[in-house]
């Protein structure tokens, strides 16, 4: 490469676009520099810090929000594509970073483990799922989802004293690996293929989605692209948890710390369906291998749709449960992104049914981080015996929580289960709303067992002694405001979608 060029492709670097991202950076080293240089005493204000700072980032976000730089263009030579639904999934990843700062004080209060660090990798995290999710190229999906993966290994294996974390970190990098394998496999065959002067509209910039998008349009039916094609949607299903790749998500989700699992459960996943929607949405990269991706994705989403629903009724462990919960929640957003090739409003209902999760599940999180004891991967059914009489409060939060995660009107989950299926329906796949209908039944038992254990009291002989619960932790004052914004977002956005429909395009 000339030096011209070099000077060419550095022009289209537009940092301001990126200013969000470049905070966060920023914001993850003066972390280590605070505990560097402030006294022990004043250590205990740098997640304050890490929080502000999340919380300044989102403001300034949204602020820019009508006028962002560079929407609907690619920067960085063509590595990032900033548009709309890149900035919604900007301000959601900041969202939940914001409230995975605010659990984990709460949940390291109670382990003798560093803190500083914790909040550092949070803050990285985050940087790369809003960079992924702006990818325009398959150098920057596979860097970003590295980091991204990478610190989450961390994460999940925080709790280095703790058996259960080491054991959920090992398995996550085990599976992880392999994943990011069939991944990288799959785009090597996509940029190989591609090459191939041979084929019309050939290319050496395969790694970039547009110029991939028109080779696979102007080459149907190429069994090396077609392969490639199903290795990178193997990859992605591994993030997200999609049967057949979903068999680390009890594990993995029981014995990470229960901020980290919500992470997981949430932000990570979304960051999934993001990557999915701009390969197989509309005028993504293989939207024209429509034929192909549309039968793996359906029969996919049927199979995650019912095996999360199924292993979920015989769980008593509330992470393993809540984990597989989100196994099916999975199948139901996979339905979303197969309509969302023939439907438009389909890509506003996935990134509508992905707000509502956020809301609901950081609610049950909430609620499981405050019940929790130093072993956090001790999380049952029992424990939660009697908690409407003595924290009505996190009994209620509990409820709306579950209460929305199940579907049930007029809370926003059941809005957002509404309103992917009724894309599906429009797009053609009706019959798939067959297999979705028996999962929301069958997720209503295992929910609603999660509230009977909280609000009725269960006989049982007096010589069958209850699992012993571990101290609950008093709700601070910042933690009931957090619930209780989430619980009534639950309940406001089932009855009045308001601006946040009209944003996302609901019709």
């Amino acid at each position: 490469m000339t030096l011209e060029a070099v000077k060419l492709a550095a022009e289209s670097n537009t940092w301001t676009a990126i200013f969000p991202e470049l905070m966060l950076g920023c914001l993850a080293l003066l972390l280590l520099v605070c505990e560097i240089l402030l006294p022990k005493r004043l250590h205990a204000l740098i997640p304050d810090v890490a929080a502000a700072g999340i919380l300044g980032t989102l403001v300034g976000l949204g602020l820019s929000w009508n006028n962002p730089a560079a929407v609907g263009e690619t920067t960085f030579n063509g590595l990032l594509q900033h548009t709309s639904g890149g900035q919604f999934m900007r301000a959601f990843f900041l969202l939940a970073a914001l409230l995975v700062c605010l659990l984990g004080r709460v949940a390291l209060a109670k382990q003798l483990m560093p803190r500083v660090e914790f909040f550092h990798v949070v803050l990285v995290v985050t940087a790369a799922m809003m960079l992924l999710a702006q990818s325009n190229h398959f150098v920057m999906l596979f860097v970003a989802l590295e980091t991204l993966t990478i610190g989450l290994y961390i994460l999940v294996s925080y709790y280095r004293t703790r058996t259960a974390s080491l054991e959920a970190g090992l398995k996550y990098l085990v599976m992880g690996a392999l994943s990011s394998g069939l991944l990288l496999f799959g785009i090597v065959l996509l940029y190989g293929v591609a090459g191939n002067k041979a084929l019309a509209a050939s290319t050496e910039q395969a790694m970039n989605y547009t110029d991939l998008a028109r080779f696979l349009a102007a080459n149907p039916g190429n069994y090396v692209a077609s392969l490639g094609i199903v290795l990178v949607l193997a990859g992605v299903a591994f993030k997200v948890g999609a049967f057949p790749f979903q068999i680390w998500v009890p594990d993995v989700y029981q014995g990470a710390p229960t901020p980290v699992t919500a992470f997981l459960a949430v932000a990570s996943k979304a960051a999934g369906f993001a990557v999915l929607l701009s390969l197989c949405g509309p005028g993504g990269a293989f939207a024209s291998y429509g034929a192909l991706t549309e039968p793996i994705l359906l029969l996919m989403a049927a199979a995650t749709i019912l095996f999360g629903n199924i292993a979920a009724l015989t769980q008593h462990n509330v992470k393993r449960l809540i984990g597989l919960s989100g196994v099916s929640h999975a199948g139901f957003l996979l339905l979303g992104v197969v309509a969302a090739r023939h439907v438009p409003s389909a890509v506003g209902a996935v990134y509508f049914y992905l707000f509502a999760y956020l809301l609901a599940s950081f609610a049950v999180f909430g609620v499981m981080t405050h019940l929790a004891g130093a072993e956090d991967s001790d999380q049952d059914l029992d424990h939660y015996a009697g908690l409407a009489k003595e924290r009505p409060f996190l009994a209620a939060v509990l409820a709306v929580g579950l209460g929305s995660l199940a579907g049930i009107p007029p809370l926003a989950g059941f809005m957002g289960k509404f309103l992917v299926f009724v894309a599906v329906f429009k797009s053609g796949h009706g019959s798939s709303l067959i297999i979705a209908a028996a999962g929301v039944v069958l997720s209503i038992y295992y929910y609603f067992g999660w509230i009977k254990a909280a609000f009725f009291e269960s006989w049982a002989p007096a010589d069958d002694a209850a699992p012993l619960a571990p101290a609950r932790t008093p709700v601070g004052p910042l933690a009931g405001v957090a619930l209780c914004v989430l619980a009534l977002g639950s309940v406001v956005l089932g009855f009045w979608q308001g601006p946040v429909g009209q944003w996302l395009g609901m019709k």
